[in-house]
Parts: structure tokens; C-alpha cells; sequence
């Protein structure tokens, strides 16, 4: 297993003989303030332009299947209570059926609610996101996003990103502060 920091980036799917279903996992741990942290994990599927190939190629709870079949979301994990220090929530990627338009996939969490529920990143601890292999169950590599964010309620946490056939993660770690809305703003600014 390769131990990412930020901006480091690893291949995942070599050209040849790679592994062709991902599972990219998200973990955390939500301090208890009274209030339930209901986290959110997402993949958006862009272009060349960094933008969404389209607003369906945007996965998260309310839409849990790219329309290529590609990309699906496990579900919606409310608590983040993972009492074994496993995933909270999981989007499995076959890299075989992805749009051909899409290069690149991003992995965002936020929390659901934030502003009304008074909750930022600063109270989550433990997060990570990690790639393995669908079918062996072997983490490829995991990047731990550390105790870096305070005031932010969204972040995204890494990228799947294609060269010719091959497949590589960049481990991002960047937090914005409009959660959801403002993720949105940057990579689907013609939808909204």
C-alpha cells in the first residue's frame, strides 16, 4: 500500500493487467457536539475543461449512478459512526466503462447541513480516502487528509484521472467553505 501526501499522485491502473473496479473509500470520525455530522461523499466526472461532461455525471446520494454505469455511490452513511476505522461511505468506479469525454473524477466530502447545524471540518477528525481493488479487497493507496481544516465544510479529497489508458490518483486535500453549493459553482458552473 503507497501512503500518499498532498499533491503527491501514484498509478492505480496501469495500461496493462490493472485492476478495472475500484473502490475509492472515505472515512471519518465527527467529534460528538450533540448534533449527528452527516457527511457526504461525491464524485464529479469532468472534461477536458474541468467542468461536468453533464449535470447527470454529478454522483452523490440523490443520484447514485453515473448514466455510463461507471461511477456508483454505496449510499448515504448519516452518523459516520464506523466503529472499526472503515469507510463511511464508498463510490466503486469500473474504469472500463467510463464516458470517454470524462478525464478526470474528483472525490469531495461535505457536510450535509452545516451552516444550520454549526458544524465545520475542524470537528472531524480521522478522515481519509483510500482506492482499492474491488475485487481482491487490497488498498492500492490511502491518502490521510490530517487535522489541516478549521472552518470549512467541504473537501476535495482526491482525483481519478486518465492518461491514454492508464489511471493515476492525485491526493488534492482542499477545503472550501460553501460546502456542496460552492463545489458545485466550480465544477458545474454551466448547470447552475
Amino acid at each position: 500500500m503507497i501512503n500518499l501526501k498532498k499533491k503527491e499522485e501514484a498509478l492505480v491502473v496501469p495500461a496493462a493487467n490493472g485492476p478495472e473496479h475500484l473502490g475509492i473509500g472515505l472515512g471519518w470520525d465527527p467529534d460528538n457536539n450533540g448534533n449527528p455530522f452527516d457527511l457526504d461523499a461525491s464524485a464529479f466526472m469532468l472534461g477536458a475543461d474541468g467542468q461536468l461532461v453533464d449535470e447527470a455525471f454529478f454522483v452523490f446520494y440523490n443520484n447514485p449512478t453515473s448514466p455510463d454505469g461507471a461511477v456508483i455511490a454505496s449510499g448515504d452513511d448519516r452518523t459516520g459512526d464506523s466503529s472499526d476505522g472503515g469507510d463511511d461511505e464508498t463510490l466503486f468506479v469500473d474504469v472500463t466503462l467510463v464516458d470517454p469525454r470524462v478525464q478526470q473524477i474528483i472525490f469531495t466530502i461535505t457536510i450535509h447541513e452545516a451552516e444550520e447545524r454549526g458544524q465545520v471540518f475542524g470537528q472531524v477528525h480521522n478522515s481519509f480516502i483510500r482506492v482499492y481493488n474491488q475485487e481482491t479487497e487490497e488498498t492500492i493507496l490511502q491518502y490521510n487528509l490530517g487535522e489541516e481544516f478549521s472552518v470549512e465544510t467541504g473537501v476535495q479529497a482526491g482525483r481519478l484521472y486518465r492518461d491514454g489508458e492508464k489511471w493515476f490518483f492525485e491526493a488534492l486535500g482542499y477545503g472550501v467553505q460553501g460546502g456542496l453549493e460552492e463545489l458545485l459553482s466550480l465544477y458545474a458552473e454551466k448547470f447552475c
